[in-house]
């Protein structure tokens, strides 16, 4: 993995790099505001250092998958630094990690918004250093940006509700449904949302109410949850929730009000408590979204960018170059030939004790 200036053998450090090791450039906490220097001359851009900001740790993916994924490649390119920060669902925070990442002479930002709108500013200082920003996996509202790459989100709704869809029906437990969606911050959940909606709003089903989850918060979401099984009771057929972290919200939820059988619930993400609740029935599926080549085209396209190389897309979206994946419906029959196949989860990962009996029921192992 590329090594962050902690990371770094002693060495006799000067000019910028001498202020970084000095403030220790834990851009998580410290953001600069700890460093007794000067700022580095200008927040001159290096050749040689990439920041990668993402939003959040609650949804499991970001600190298991992107983050080592993207770190991993950048470290076969080459012998770059990777300035990392996690904002915690706090756009601020990461307005802050940006401008220290700036300072600190990182040369692209690759940058996956808490807020997109708010993430507007953040590509405006960069843009005036002359630093590119690529976009990752969630659209930035504005800005010149380098590249956006992440995937089809609208098709991530539609393969959602078609499966929902499907589960309810196929259990005729009634036709009221619940839809808790993402962040209302969060450009990708309008997309996932319109892509459900385009599915659910034909399908027979009835809404019985919607919630946009603030910052995919999955207690907000078990709460909300819990004041609708208190308003509606058993005409509850089905929960579509909009990733698998406010799903186990719903879930949770559910459970406490010992509503059995549950209902249908959907995901997205296919954390392994996830993939785990789909062999239990708690939740009928998730959506697998292929990461590691994600966060792999996001490292080489930051160090093309990095040293001044023209870079290609297969799309153009609101005039930026971009590379949209495409993501894959989990059920329990396609956990085989989806997650495990990919080696994104191993039979020894999902099958432990707790689980051996439904691993076994459904053919796994």
């Amino acid at each position: 993995m590329p090594r962050t200036r902690l990371d770094r053998p002693r060495r006799r450090p000067s000019g910028r790099r001498a202020l970084a090791t000095a403030c220790g450039l834990l851009l998580v906490a410290a953001l600069l505001s700890a460093c007794s220097g000067a700022p580095a001359p200008g927040g001159t851009p290096s050749d040689d250092t990439i920041a990668l900001l993402l939003p959040d740790a609650k949804t499991a993916r970001y600190e298991t998958f992107d983050r080592p994924m993207f770190e991993a490649r950048v470290a076969e390119l080459g012998d770059y630094d990777v300035l990392y920060a996690n904002a915690d669902q706090d756009a601020a925070k990461q307005q802050q990690q940006a401008e220290s990442a700036l300072t600190a002479g990182a040369g692209v930002l690759v940058l996956d918004p808490v807020d997109a709108n708010a993430a507007v500013s953040i590509v405006s200082s960069a843009n005036a250093k002359g630093v590119p920003v690529i976009s990752y996996d969630r659209l930035i509202a504005g800005g010149d940006l380098a590249y956006y790459i992440s995937f089809d989100n609208e098709k991530v709704g539609v393969l959602q509700a078609t499966a929902f869809v499907q589960g309810v029906d196929a259990e005729d437990e009634g036709s009221g449904i619940l839809m808790v969606n993402g962040s209302p911050t969060d450009s990708n959940a309008a997309l996932f949302k319109r892509g459900a909606h385009s599915i659910i709003d034909g399908s027979g089903l009835r809404v019985l109410a919607e919630y946009d989850t603030p910052g995919w918060n999955p207690e907000k979401a078990q709460e909300w949850v819990s004041g609708q099984i208190a308003q509606h009771g058993g005409a509850i057929a089905g929960v579509y929730a909009a990733n698998d972290a406010t799903a186990g919200g719903a879930i949770a939820a559910l459970r406490v009000a010992n509503v059995d059988p549950l209902p249908i619930v959907t995901g997205q993400d296919a954390e392994l408590s996830a993939i785990q609740r789909i062999l239990t029935g708690d939740q009928y599926m998730t959506v697998y979204k292929a990461i590691k080549p994600q966060a792999e085209l996001a490292a080489e396209v930051a160090v093309k960018l990095l040293h001044g190389e023209e870079v290609t897309a297969p799309l153009e979206i609101q005039g930026t170059p971009a590379t949209l994946l495409d993501p894959v419906a989990v059920t329990i029959d396609d956990i085989m030939d989806t997650v495990v196949a990919d080696g994104f989860w191993t039979v020894e990962d999902i099958c432990t004790p707790a689980y051996a009996d439904a691993c076994e029921a459904a053919g796994i192992g």
